[in-house]
């Protein structure tokens, strides 16, 4: 990181004047005692950004969120885990907006200031019938210190919460900015595939902010891939409230660009989080294309290395196949020469103008024998340059995916399929 810093505890709950909660519902399983309803709320009026998935099917929380971030002044997030209310039809958009309207009253907030967000098993109704009875609770347990509770309440297939926080000195005025995200599975770029919250004390005003967030989203979250698959939920929310007192940043000064470079740093680490507790993955590799001719020919030399089935089942065999590399890179549709094209595996060469290099294969084999390892791309053709993060493709990321049967089950226990 190159600016100087403080980590503190809480993530989303650790700025100023914000308060989170989460509470238990069973949405998945009514026997299970785990978080899976949380609420971020500020107490101070905010400016808010955020960006969704690119998928032309949306979920009904997406397309609620979207329009009352219109406005750009959500104080509110409500979300839920163990279902995506997606592909719910009009009913769905009824349960989104009315999990706004239940939190919105108590707060005394307009029902438009506040976003919904869900994640979970796509085309099953929301068990409404679970979740009602609980918003008082979630009202109650408004506080500063449930930031992990939120962490804790939006995850399905995570192993582990993913949250960060952090205070730095935004010209002569300390502030803060806390975030965490879900997200494990159905990871691919154009906005990848995960929920995010993130909450600033900053001063910044809608305008200002909704560039950084689109700029920050598109050098972090859309530069990670587990499997290359686009969900129908994904959202990145960012709200500032500016309890901080600071006064209100103006576009592309000093202090704008001190703000840009933290929450990329946020978002970047928290993005690489998502990678490295991918689904069943035991890789986390770092991709670097350089010598494209152009930003695009590197983007799609990147992606296509990184969707690749054949690569990312050669790391999880701890295979250092230069070829499957070589092979995606042809297929990217970017302009290339073979002759040309140079692929390093740790630092270490193994083409050379598109052809085997002298470096022992016993030693490419200890590089990606290591949990983490870094390949590096150059086509020798200009300047340009693009970074991915991915990971291998393991047998048991399909077993884990085969079914969910047992969701459908419980779906049909509770009258709702």
């Amino acid at each position: 990181m190159d600016f100087p810093f403080t980590r503190l505890k809480g993530g989303v709950g650790a700025p100023q004047k914000f308060l989170t909660s989460a509470v238990s519902c069973g949405i998945k399983n009514p026997a299970a005692e785990r978080l899976d309803l949380a609420l971020i709320y500020s107490e101070a009026a905010c400016a808010s950004a955020g960006t969704f998935t690119t998928n032309r099917v949306k979920a009904a929380p997406v397309r609620v969120s979207q329009a009352h971030l219109r406005k750009g002044d959500l104080r509110a997030v409500i979300v839920n885990s163990g279902n995506a209310n997606a592909c719910t039809g009009v009913q769905g958009i009824h349960d989104a907006k009315a999990m706004c309207k239940a939190v919105a009253k108590p707060l005394g907030l307009n029902q438009s200031q506040v976003g919904v967000c869900s994640t979970g098993v796509i085309g099953l109704p929301m068990p409404m019938m679970r979740i009602e009875p609980k918003y008082d609770d979630l009202i109650d347990r408004l506080g500063p210190k449930n930031g992990s509770a939120v962490a804790s309440a939006i995850i399905t297939s995570d192993t582990r919460i993913k949250e960060i926080a952090i205070s730095f000195d935004l010209g002569d005025q300390r502030v803060r900015i806390g975030g965490c995200v879900k997200g494990a599975g159905m990871i691919s770029p154009s906005m990848a595939t995960m929920l995010c919250f993130i909450t600033t004390d900053a001063n910044i005003p809608s305008d200002t902010l909704r560039k950084a967030v689109l700029e920050c989203v598109e050098e972090s979250f859309n530069r990670i891939t587990i499997d290359g698959d686009m969900s129908t939920n994904d959202t990145v929310l960012v709200l500032a409230n500016g309890a901080s007192g600071m006064t209100a940043v103006r576009r592309n000064g000093k202090r704008c660009r001190q703000f840009r470079r933290a929450l990329r740093w946020i978002m970047l680490e928290l993005a690489k989080a998502v990678v490295r507790d991918g689904e069943r993955v035991t890789k986390f590799v770092t991709v670097r294309v350089t010598g494209a001719r152009t930003y695009l020919d590197a983007k799609k030399v990147a992606e296509a290395v990184c969707k690749s089935a054949l690569v990312k089942s050669s790391w999880n065999g701890g295979d250092p196949n230069w070829g499957r590399i070589i092979h995606a890179v042809g297929y990217s549709r970017a302009l290339i020469r073979e002759e040309l094209v140079d692929i390093h595996i740790g630092g270490k060469a193994a083409c050379l103008g598109g052809l085997q290099a002298e470096t022992p294969m016993d030693e490419l084999r200890a590089v990606v024998a290591e949990p983490e390892f870094e390949i590096g791309i150059n086509l020798n053709q200009g300047r340009a340059d693009y970074t991915m993060y991915s990971s291998d493709l393991s047998p048991e990321y399909i077993d884990f995916n085969r079914s969910e049967y047992a969701y459908w089950k419980q779906a049909r226990k509770d009258g709702l399929v």
